[in-house]
């Protein structure tokens, strides 16, 4: 019993490890900037990969638990029997057409790899394959009722389990693209940074929001910016972009925390 819990939990942990990576190279990607170099550990990869857990997640997970509990013998027995009738019955319904399926999921593949269409549903393509490799497997299962070799059963089975893992890379990687592309829209709400600095820091950008002060002789720390918001801190090194920022044309500052300089966050502008 120990041994299984702790295979299982070694397999969530690297899964959710692999999905951090996946949704914090997208969305630190967006910024220019790679987890990596930022200098991410295992921890904060595996906390990323809490991002998605959505509401579809969290029902698709819900309908995979009852699944699994139906197709046991104990389980079974604990489960309504109506419930069990019409989860066999939808089960055996799908499996007669699960090569109907596989081709959906192979034509939707092909649809996003050559014509970049349906790109906010790229994912649907590899999860269909999956699936109705899968549902095959249910298939021969329920027509040839003879046991059937190792070889035979794994090779589907695995590469099932390929498109599905192919699925969550896809899912992770858009969902991070497509938070990135929201912080961006509503870069003005993030932590802001006020920067003093004994000299010129040479910040420049196309934002009118940027604005550059000088407080005069008398004051060490002459040199104040303001107009620019949080993007990562990690080591003393603050990762800043200035209001209005764009991906496309916009850098990102890298500010370092040092005796002629001074950095004061303030809230973000709701």
């Amino acid at each position: 019993m120990i041994n299984i819990v702790v295979a299982q939990a070694s397999f969530i942990a690297a899964l959710m490890f692999y999905m951090g990576v996946i949704y914090t190279s997208a969305y630190y990607g967006h910024f220019h900037l790679s987890p990596f170099f930022l200098g991410f550990g295992f921890a904060e990869f595996v906390l990323q990969s809490l991002h998605l857990m959505t509401f579809p997640v969290l029902v698709g997970a819900v309908v995979l638990l009852i699944a699994v509990a139906i197709s046991g013998r104990r389980p079974r027995q604990a489960l309504p029997g109506g419930l069990v009738r019409v989860a066999s019955l939808g089960t055996s319904v799908l499996a007669r057409y699960y090569l109907v399926v596989v081709v959906a999921g192979l034509v939707l593949v092909v649809l996003w790899w050559v014509w970049q269409l349906l790109l906010p549903y790229r994912w649907l393509g590899p999860l269909l394959i999956g699936l109705g490799l899968l549902l095959g497997e249910v298939r021969r299962i329920d027509v040839d009722h003879t046991p059937r070799g190792l070889r035979d059963t794994a090779v589907p089975i695995f590469a099932a389990g390929v498109f599905l893992l192919w699925t969550v890379t896809l899912a992770a990687g858009q969902l991070g693209e497509q938070d990135a592309r929201n912080a961006e829209r509503d870069v003005i709400q993030r932590t802001g940074l006020v920067v003093f600095s004994a000299k010129r820091l040479g910040l420049t950008s196309r934002s009118p929001d940027l604005h550059f002060e000088d407080l005069g002789n008398s004051v060490h720390l002459r040199y104040r910016y303001t107009g620019l918001r949080l993007i990562a801190a990690r080591d003393g090194r603050y990762y800043a972009v200035p209001i209005g920022w764009s991906a496309k044309t916009d850098h990102v500052y890298v500010l370092r925390e040092a005796d002629g300089m001074r950095i004061e966050l303030t809230p973000g502008v709701q």
